[in-house]
């Protein structure tokens, strides 16, 4: 019988933020990922401090930028990989009330260090923009894709990952602790994204889920080295690449591409872009979304050593670090855990 002081099961950015919080504890972990859930691997990876539709700051965006800066950083050091890219991102203005909205933004205290208070004009004859842009601050991209194969590479290293199904049925609780298999384990954290609509220990968390389609193009006239958010986002990657996303689907819960997805994004895409796209890639993925837009964190109401870290959304690069933090703490620490990501408010 093997010992650990944790099961995760997922492999994901919220998965991956709470090893990386244990590996800093000196805590024993093993983590279990069928490759079931895609939400992380096929995100668009932006962290955005700022709701670019209301020009209205994130929910704890700059507490969460501190905390995940630092994380990816760490992770790219020990890894030897990069996966965080500085990026600007520039707000397309459809209007001139658009404009005075986001100047008038820049009054609020929670908001005022994220956005320019400098109008660009639009250069590029590929983009229609003659109200031009207002840019973002302290934005950028993590390669979500490089990050999570890389890290799983790391995981498998040390013998420390196991790519099976987690059966629910065989975890035995009792006062000696978790039991699952030939493992034994003080806490078990499930952090499988949409996939926790099969778990029995919560079920009853409305994780509604949202799918989306996101399109890889290529428009070698484009030419541009910053994101452009209109009706969609278009996210640079080198080599005349570019990320469009994303679609939000309430009602299809399936990982299937769709053509009404990628019309959809095309469509979007052609009232900005003059210029002509090819699509190199489509893929969709379902979010782990909750109606209040807060993540899910904290323990089962009757079993204390097993718990949840869920519910990141469309943020899950900014997210994940914080949540996975506020839950460690929560467990070794007995912190207080703040009620809007308790999963005890449902």
């Amino acid at each position: 019988m093997k010992e650990v002081d944790y099961i995760i099961v997922g492999c994901g950015l919220a998965s991956i933020a709470f090893c990386e919080e244990l590996r800093a504890n000196n805590k024993s972990f093993v983590v279990f990922d069928n490759n079931s859930q895609k939400s992380s691997l096929v995100a668009a990876g932006l962290y955005n401090p700022v709701i670019l539709k209301r020009f209205s700051a994130v929910w704890k965006a700059k507490e969460q930028l501190d905390i995940a800066l630092p994380h990816y950083a760490k992770i790219e050091k020990e890894l030897n990989i990069k996966v965080d890219y500085k990026l600007k991102i520039q707000r397309r203005f459809a209007s001139i009330e658009e404009q005075n909205l986001w100047f008038n933004a820049m009054d609020k205290p929670n908001i005022e260090s994220f956005l320019s208070d400098k109008l660009i004009k639009n250069s590029n004859d590929c983009i229609e923009a003659s109200f031009g842009f207002g840019e973002v601050l302290g934005a950028g991209r993590i390669d979500t894709e490089t990050l999570i194969s890389n890290y799983k590479k790391f995981l498998k290293g040390n013998n420390s990952l196991f790519e099976v199904d987690f059966i629910y049925d065989q975890l035995e609780n009792n006062e000696k602790g978790i039991t699952y298999e030939n493992l034994r384990a003080k806490h078990i954290v499930f952090a499988e994204g949409f996939g926790v609509k099969q778990n029995p220990f919560f079920k009853e968390v409305p994780i509604n889920g949202t799918k989306g389609e996101v399109l890889t193009v290529k428009a070698p006239n484009l030419k541009i080295d910053f994101a452009i958010k209109s009706s969609v986002f278009v996210i640079p990657l080198g080599d005349d690449l570019y990320i469009v996303g994303s679609t939000y689907n309430w009602k299809d819960k399936t990982k299937v591409t769709t053509e009404e997805g990628k019309n959809e994004l095309l469509s979007k895409l052609k009232t900005f872009i003059n210029c002509d796209v090819e699509v190199v890639d489509h893929v969709a993925a379902v979010r782990p979304t909750v109606v209040d837009r807060r993540p899910v964190v904290g323990t089962h109401s009757e079993f204390k050593n097993i718990h949840i870290l869920n519910g990141l959304g469309s943020r899950g690069v900014m997210i994940a670090p914080y949540a996975a933090k506020k839950l460690f703490r929560l467990i070794e620490n007995n912190e207080f855990l703040d009620n809007e990501i308790d999963v005890q408010r449902f």
